[in-house]
């Protein structure tokens, strides 16, 4: 239980520092859905998703009131849909997506994940036929988001994947062209990729997870930067290892909040409590921001000479303070750092701190990778592509997940603006530099050997 304290250092959070809990996420196992008939794998689907999921929305509302502190999103992740389907045709995966949506509207969530597939070693003929579905599939869906895992730290990176998921990429922003290329932004390519995070757009629930189980996504970048801000007014300033206790400590007091809330959820539609991942989720707005973090630490911007240090050490105190109130951390847990996605970050790709060779070193000491990242729309596959392989060997080698959400804008060039609403924000198309010289190196196909450490029987 939360003490006095707590209770009371959480309540000016509330007030004043825009901590909320960002998803409630529930996973569903579809593996008992299972059939070589479409129609009857449908009507099994809706039927489970809409048993479970039915007072998912009202129960996350209900306990949020109680509290005090808002869920802002519910979700709902499923089983690897390739492994569902894999009898079916391309055309019949969108057909099974659209279920998805349908049973995501009937239910009230936000997103409903796990439209993806894992090939990091290969794939098998359903892993083929959904990725060859994405496009149509995403954007024909308003709530469906895919994730393909094409390397992890044990197995290498399957670069066959990594050319097809870029010209994947390139097929679905066309096809939302008339949302400069929004359904990009359900589309993540993954190394190492959790099999129980809630968040979005890479969520679904894997081998060895519950039936049924309820994850929570926390936030606190506002929370964070209130606390070091604080902290900086005091005299003699702090240390760099006293501003990392001081993260430590918020940490914790956030993380206890988003166990708090996901326990009394579970608790109530009767499912077992998974994890919490804390890691800090930022908005578009002004004081919910990793970016503007980088300030209080003395940076002008995100992106200058030693934002690579700092986000080093933000990420690791999250993570100590973090795993110090729960023994159920899991999914991410660090801190993310999307483009268009966080006020800071994005204004400081505007001003130029910010490039993208700066982004990918960056995300080997974050939780992701190069996350919503808006590229001219004359990108090429082959460039994607080079672009995912180095996130992929990133996560590879140091054992760590990392990401790849791109949207390459089409008719839109390098320093034009894009606008995306909601959650997704705004953000400035970043240049890519020398994108015609990956083609021949991409073309080469087949496997990057895992790394020597990867042998740890």
């Amino acid at each position: 239980m939360l003490t006095d304290r707590e209770v009371a250092a959480t309540l000016e959070m509330l007030k004043n520092e825009r901590l909320d809990v960002r998803a409630i996420t529930l996973g569903l196992s579809l593996f008992d859905c299972l059939s070589d008939d479409l129609s009857r794998l449908s009507a099994k689907i809706l039927d489970k998703i809409s048993r479970h999921a039915e007072k998912l929305v009202k129960t996350c509302d209900l306990v949020a009131e109680k509290y005090g502190i808002p869920v802002v999103n519910k979700r709902i992740a499923v089983s690897p849909v390739s492994s569902l389907a894999g009898p079916f045709s391309p055309a019949q995966m969108v057909k099974v997506a659209k279920v998805l949506d349908k049973a995501g509207q009937e239910a009230g969530v936000d997103f409903v994940g796990g439209f993806g597939a894992l090939v990091e070693k290969g794939f098998s003929r359903g892993d083929a036929s959904l990725i060859a579905s994405i496009p149509e599939a995403l954007s024909e869906t308003a709530r469906v988001c895919s994730s393909v895992n094409v390397a992890s730290s044990r197995d290498g990176i399957n670069m066959d994947a990594v050319a097809l998921m870029g010209e994947t990429i390139k097929k679905t922003a066309e096809l939302s062209r008339d949302s400069d290329g929004l359904a990009c932004a359900k589309l993540v390519v993954f190394a190492n990729i959790p099999p129980d995070m809630p968040f979005m757009a890479g969520a679904y629930l894997g081998l060895g997870e519950p039936d049924a189980v309820i994850n929570v996504g926390v936030s606190g970048p506002g929370v964070v930067k209130k606390a070091i801000d604080r902290a900086m007014e005091q005299r003699p300033r702090p240390s760099l290892g006293q501003l990392s206790e001081v993260i430590k400590r918020t940490a914790y007091k956030v993380t206890r909040v988003g166990e708090l809330i996901g326990r009394e959820v579970a608790s109530l539609l009767a499912l077992p409590f998974g994890v919490v991942d804390l890691s800090l989720a930022p908005a578009p707005q002004v004081g919910d921001s990793v970016g503007e973090i980088f300030g209080s630490f003395g940076l002008k911007a995100i992106g200058v000479p030693g934002s690579t240090a700092v986000l080093a050490l933000l990420n690791d105190a999250v993570k100590k303070g973090g795993a110090f109130a729960s023994s159920h951390v899991g999914g991410l847990s660090g801190a993310f750092i999307p483009v268009s996605e966080d006020l800071g970050i994005g204004a400081a790709a505007s001003a130029g701190h910010l490039s993208l060779e700066k982004l990918e070193a960056l995300t080997s000491v974050c939780s992701v990778g190069l996350d919503m990242v808006s590229l001219p729309g004359d990108t090429s596959a082959a460039t994607l592509s080079a672009l995912i392989a180095d996130e992929m060997a990133i996560g590879m080698i140091n054992h760590k997940t990392t990401a790849a959400r791109l949207i390459p804008v089409p008719g839109k060039k390098a320093g034009d603006e894009v606008h995306y609403g909601g959650l997704l924000g705004s953000a400035t198309i970043m240049d890519v530099r020398d994108y015609a010289e990956a083609a021949d190196f991409v073309s080469l196909g087949g496997r990057i050997p895992a790394p020597i450490h990867s042998l740890r029987n």
